[in-house]
């Protein structure tokens, strides 16, 4: 009996057919867009097609391709990238021929021949697939992409996705309808774009330009006829074809591409051999998403705006649709930061507290611009990865907890000027007396009248005040009190005013805790010497509130966003509250924070004005510098970042031993160092002041008095220019 041609056994070949192409329903509705012979179906197999076909869809459901979201600085240098997909759109005449070529040649050599559809090549297939256990592939370039769009589309709608293996044949048979709709829509110059931007090259590495970046280090136009090859013959298998993880596999697959190239007479005998005898010729470059690899030492800014993202409403009803608009909606994020500064601050950082030292110290330096709360710089001295390692961590130092922070830090005595501002408000000036000589104040009243009775009551407990320099319980002008940081002045001149108008200030300055987020509580009179753990960030603003003479801005990180599309999506503006504070005690204020600045801190080695004030908790675990020039704010802070209770002092510290461990010591030259590269950049001119002397001395202190160095009260405190200490006892 003669043999049967395996194609016409319809109990066994043309059942496969059906059942893996439902030619059934293919033939009856497709037959004209893919000249496929009406005989191969006839009758009731045709009109049930007919029927099934016309229930799916003819238009393609597209979303944008997903897009790599970017933030950059103020001036759109890009600092990093968020993706799902990292992918780079260009257009065809940004890819190189050769490219256009070789996927051409591999995967659909009747390109420019077919509807979309490539009959023959079906037919092909079908006869392979039905009588041998090799699988071969039919679908057109034109089917790729719409399977592409469609998985986007899928994955953006949290839909099944239809990728190869799971696609029943309704799938594909939707897959043949809209892929000869859309060459009638599309010419096959625009699916040839579409198609090298959309596919999947290998991991998270999806279209040409970024292929040809991160395994050549090159853009799509630059890629070399080798260099083609290899990506072209990656989309079929991209785990398994990958040059970085399976060289040979890839090698052999790119010479499969050459000659398939030889084959459709895009290249010569001559040029494929070259091509052949050719390395890889990798220089794998990768683009990393997400903050770690943020230039500039700026992950940690980074962080920061990744989280007013993810809590913005504007960018989504919740954080997994906000997320996924970063991951794929093709944002770019610019912010307020400044790299020449941000670089500065990261040096700086690291030079005063070396992340290899393992004492858990750490350092950190945050400024702010005072007329638009815009943060121009985050730094510290660790890098910002999960991984365990000495100078290792995510915990964003300047900020809140909530923001990304950690508990924050005892403010010591950054807070004294805002007593000071309390003072100048209920009336004294900074040269009256102030009664210092009190250091107990066990049961004590203060006045506060923000509380039931109006009054702040201490406890049976006590409440003992301790100054670091000796001799300082005494009645002194209240600027000389503050210039020399002495406790006891500072707690009695809030016992002379009202605890609430202190706290007043400090909530008109943004002051709160960086966990509680709430403002200094009048009720625990400690906040007085900086009890309160705050962040430098908030410490920043507040001091900007000086600086600006009573405005404070709120901390801003984003200036603009917009998605791929150029929609632009509403940010927080510049909000600034004018005159919270009043700007004649500020200028008298200056009289004496210029001089802690310059004399003390810079040692009279600056050449512009600055004001601030120093820090320190009782235990010597936080130390600070806060100040501004006329443009700026800057928060400098050096501490232990692990535990309050463990100190600085006695510890070798970037090179240096220290007995003990001031603000002024390392955070204030830390501040100095920095802003000395920094500042020129911004209006750096004249803070103003009263014109009051210098408070080093006591008779200096008192308005006419002199600043002689032959004062006996100021050779007695002069010992120590780094008199300053902060009780968190309550």
């Amino acid at each position: 009996m003669a043999k049967k041609f395996a194609m016409f056994d319809m109990a066994t070949t043309m059942g496969k057919i059906f059942a893996f192409f439902g030619v059934s329903a293919l033939c009856g509705g497709l037959a004209a867009g893919l000249a496929l012979p009406l005989g191969m179906v006839t009758g009731a197999a045709a009109t049930t097609g007919t029927e099934l076909l016309d229930e799916l869809p003819a238009e393609l459901q597209e979303e944008p391709m997903s897009v790599p979201s970017r933030i950059v600085d103020k001036d759109g240098t890009e600092l990093a990238t968020f993706y799902a997909e990292n992918r780079e759109p260009v257009s065809l005449d940004e890819i190189s021929e050769e490219m256009q070529q070789a996927i051409i040649a591999i995967e659909d050599e009747r390109f420019y021949e077919h509807s979309g559809v490539d009959p023959q090549g079906l037919a092909r297939a079908v006869v392979n697939n039905a009588t041998s256990d090799t699988r071969q592939g039919a679908s057109t370039l034109t089917q790729q992409y719409v399977n592409n769009v469609l998985v986007n589309y899928q994955n953006l709608n949290g839909l099944r996705t239809t990728v190869s293996g799971t696609k029943t044949p309704a799938d594909k048979l939707r897959e043949m309808k809209l892929a000869v709709a859309l060459e009638k829509k599309m010419s096959k110059e625009e699916i040839l774009e579409g198609y090298l931007n959309i596919v999947l090259f290998s991991g998270r590495t999806y279209g040409v330009e970024a292929a040809a970046n991160h395994f050549f280090n090159k853009s799509a136009s630059e890629l070399d006829l080798s260099d083609a090859a290899i990506l072209a013959g990656m989309v079929q298998s991209p785990n398994a074809l990958n040059p970085e993880t399976n060289p040979e596999s890839a090698q052999n697959r790119r010479n499969v591409v050459l000659q398939s190239m030889e084959n459709a007479g895009f290249i010569t005998t001559a040029e494929k051999e070259e091509a052949q005898a050719q390395d890889l010729g990798l220089d794998i470059t990768p683009k990393n998403s997400g903050c770690i690899a943020a230039q500039h030492n700026s992950g940690y800014f980074c962080d920061y705006v990744h989280r007013q993202i993810l809590n913005d409403p504007a960018f989504g009803p919740d954080p997994e649709s906000r997320q996924q608009l970063l991951d794929r909606g093709g944002l770019t994020i610019k912010t307020t930061l400044d790299a020449k500064m941000q670089k500065a601050a990261a040096e700086e950082a690291n030079k005063a507290v070396p992340r290899e030292e393992t004492q858990g110290f750490g350092s950190s330096i945050v400024t702010v611009e005072q007329d638009t709360g815009n943060i121009r710089a985050m730094a510290q001295n660790t890098v910002y990865s999960p991984e365990d390692g000495a100078g290792n961590t995510q915990i964003n130092y300047s900020v809140d907890h909530a923001d990304g922070g950690g508990q924050g830090f005892q403010a010591g005595s950054t807070l004294k000027p805002f007593v000071s501002l309390a003072w100048l408000g209920a009336g004294h000036s900074m040269s009256d007396t102030v009664n210092a000589s009190r250091d107990d104040y066990t049961g004590a009243k203060f006045p506060a009248y923000c509380l039931d009775g109006g009054k702040a009551q201490i406890g049976t407990d006590g409440w003992n005040i301790n100054n670091t320099i000796g001799n300082m319980k005494k009645p002194m002008p209240m600027n000389y009190g503050l210039y020399w940081s002495i406790n006891t002045a500072t707690v009695g001149a809030a016992f002379a005013t009202d605890l609430c108008s202190i706290t007043d200030i400090t909530d008109a300055a943004g002051v709160h805790g960086a966990v509680s987020e709430e403002g200094l509580d009048p009720q625990h009179p400690s906040f007085l010497l900086g009890a309160q753990e705050v962040s430098p960030l908030t410490m920043a603003s507040a001091f900007s509130t000086m600086g600006s003479y009573g405005n404070y801005c709120e901390a801003r990180a984003l200036t603009e966003v917009t998605d791929a599309a150029g929609n632009e999506y509403e940010v927080p503006p510049v909000q600034c509250n004018e005159n919270v504070l009043n700007e004649d005690h500020i200028v008298q204020l200056n009289s004496t924070l210029k001089p802690i600045a310059k004399d003390r801190i810079a040692e009279g080695n600056i050449d512009f004005d600055i004001a601030g004030k120093t820090g320190t908790n009782n235990n010597e675990s936080s130390t600070w510098f806060v100040g501004y020039t006329e443009g700026l704010t800057t928060a400098a802070w050096v501490g232990n970042y692990q535990s309050v209770a463990k100190t600085l002092k006695g510890n070798t510290i970037g090179g240096t031993y220290y007995e003990d461990v001031w603000g002024s010591l390392i955070a204030g030259p830390m501040w100095i160092d920095y802003m000395k590269q920094v500042a020129e950049d911004y209006p750096h001119g004249e803070i103003r002041d009263d014109g009051s002397p210098s408070p080093r001395s006591i008779s200096s202190a008192k308005k006419g008095g002199s600043n002689s160095s032959d004062d006996d009260e100021n050779n007695e405190s002069s010992d120590d220019p780094s008199a300053e200490s902060a009780e968190s006892s309550n």
